[in-house]
């Protein structure tokens, strides 16, 4: 997005230039970002079906963590700017363009004067400083709140050193607004299109309390459409999207309601969208395998990596064991997971982060190839870490139990990385865990587990988007992984000056470099999802970064 005041950061690249945005077509991606009918316009009734696989764990902008939750907050809610089709940030919230300080440390925005919250009153300036301001305090207990460390007083704010009143933004007058960041930030537009920065009533949070945004009737709105039916995080299995008549750009929305189902089974959703009760199901294993050649077929990639994290916070356990490590993640063959048993068009990893995600500030390397990334499978080095562990631990056998999510793929995961446990790692007796999603947060956040397979997708278009959740003691860091360079170099490339491009590249590198080495986290693999998509079904904006979904331009045309 070129600002009215731009600086340029040459290593990202906008991973949706390969792996770009959704579409209709078998067995591949669409390049442009939509799909439209031959005349571009609607036609029929104007709802959309969705499954997905997991119940929403939270309504609440300043709470949500996961991918169900932003999804729906990105299309009930809106910011500042909105990621279009193109997936490159545009004005939403705001007016125009933001205009920004030659240091690109000042955002001065002009807001969008006839946004309106679903109940007709104006989003004004105060409702971004609230939100904002709402997310970064320590009383909130936001696991985002680490995100406002780009703007001036956010990490002091979030570790209790100084009042939220001395966050960074500030309203200049009912529709304008002034932004004030620590450094200059590459990746900031993105942030100011991501859920955990959109605005927020404070009338309507303080006048429901700890009942604020439990239901869909506890909120208002600011976004293409509103929450509708939602009875409960992490237990209701049904919710809709309608058209929210309060929208500023309502005739650009064209549905009257995206109608969402929780169908953890990838059989079920298949019959369903064979039924034509279901428009959109994700598909695992054979059943995508099968569908390769179905014009329907939609195959997402996504910025994101699935991992296993090992329990390392009691001083006494067996994970702090690096051999130990190793010989766990050289037991999994991942070019099998990804191919016999997803089957889903996921890859295998080459480390923590994504492949094709981020290049090099001259645009000639791919982040992971710098890091010099390989993730292995190889019994005999499997085995022979698995020796030294044991001496080095004075251990003969070793229980390990594994969580994870309960839909279909999760659960075929986890039974394969506990047979390739097993088979390789003589003495080990693996059990699994699979549990509700929400279940599998709570517990993960509590760190009641051995090992949990979880992941993580890109907020933001930038390698620090996966690199800052493993430094010590962050919230996301579950396994409670702990290495003082690692911590270094995560933080030299926080605080490096933005413009020397070059230098943050390096440390970002280095972190890499040394997560990797320790094991640290036992990648899985790179994430993609297969979808059979009625054809019908035009211009679904999906986001390999950030949000995944967007329907403020979806249509149906029969």
């Amino acid at each position: 997005m070129k600002l009215k005041k731009s600086f340029a950061f040459g290593f990202i690249t906008l991973f949706s230039l390969t792996l770009a945005a959704c579409g209709n077509g078998g067995a591949k991606t669409d390049d442009s970002g939509s799909s439209k009918a031959a005349d571009g316009k609607p036609s029929g009734e104007q709802i959309f079906r969705v499954n997905v696989l997991q119940e929403m764990p939270s309504a609440d902008l300043s709470l949500a963590t996961d991918v169900i939750s932003f999804t729906a907050l990105n299309n009930v809610y809106e910011g500042i700017y909105r990621l279009n089709l193109d997936n490159k940030p545009e004005p939403a919230g705001a007016s125009e363009e933001a205009e920004v300080s030659e240091d690109g440390t000042t955002y001065k925005i002009k807001l969008n004067e006839k946004a309106k919250w679903s109940d007709g009153k104006p989003v004004k300036a105060e409702d971004y400083v609230y939100g904002w301001q709402r997310t970064v305090d320590p009383a909130t207990a936001s696991e985002y709140a680490y995100l406002y460390e780009s703007v001036k007083n956010g990490a002091d704010i979030a570790a209790g050193k100084k009042d939220k009143a001395e966050l960074g933004i500030k309203a200049t007058g009912d529709y304008e607004l002034e932004i004030t960041l620590e450094k200059a930030t590459p990746y900031f537009d993105y942030l100011l299109a991501f859920p955990s920065f959109f605005p927020q009533r404070k009338d309507i949070v303080e006048k429901y309390g700890k009942d604020y945004a439990s239901n869909s009737d506890n909120s208002v709105y600011n976004g293409p459409f509103v929450l509708d039916g939602f009875d409960g995080a992490g237990t209701d299995t049904e919710w809709s999207y309608k058209k929210n008549k309060e929208y500023w750009d309502v005739d650009s929305v064209k549905l009257d309601e995206v109608k969402t189902n929780v169908v953890k089974e990838a059989p079920t959703s298949y019959n369903l969208f064979q039924d034509g009760q279901a428009d959109d199901v994700t598909l695992t294993g054979e059943l995508a395998q099968q569908a390769a050649n179905d014009p329907a077929l939609v195959i997402q990639k996504e910025a994101s990596t699935q991992y296993m994290e090992l329990n390392q916070i009691d001083e006494n356990s067996p994970y702090r064991n690096e051999n130990l490590r190793k010989a766990i993640s050289y037991s999994i063959d991942r070019k099998s997971l990804v191919e016999q048993i997803l089957g889903d068009g996921s890859v295998e990893p080459k480390g923590l982060v994504p492949a094709d995600m981020s290049k090099s500030p001259d645009g000639k390397e791919d982040f992971t190839d710098a890091a010099e990334d390989k993730i292995a499978y190889d019994k005999e080095k499997a085995k022979e870490h698995w020796e030294k562990a044991k001496k080095e631990l004075g251990i003969k056998t070793l229980d390990i139990d594994i969580l994870s999510s309960d839909a279909d793929s999760s659960k075929k995961t986890v039974e394969y990385i506990q047979g390739a446990i097993q088979d390789s790692l003589e003495g080990t007796k693996v059990t699994v865990s699979p549990v509700p999603f929400a279940v599998r947060l709570d517990r993960s956040n509590k760190g009641d587990f051995k090992a949990v397979i979880g992941g993580w997708g890109a907020d933001y278009v930038d390698p620090s988007s996966f690199l800052d959740l493993f430094q010590t003691g962050v919230p996301y860091n579950r396994g409670h992984y702990s290495n003082a360079d690692y911590d270094k170099a995560v933080k030299a490339a926080a605080t490096t000056n933005a413009n020397d491009p070059e230098k943050r590249w390096e440390n970002l590198v280095d972190a890499e470099k040394i997560i990797m080495g320790d094991m640290g986290v036992i990648p899985l693999y790179q994430k993609a999802e297969a979808h059979l998509r009625a054809e019908k079904v035009k211009d679904v904006g999906f986001h390999p970064a950030g949000a995944q979904y967007d329907y403020k331009w979806t249509y149906i045309s029969e």
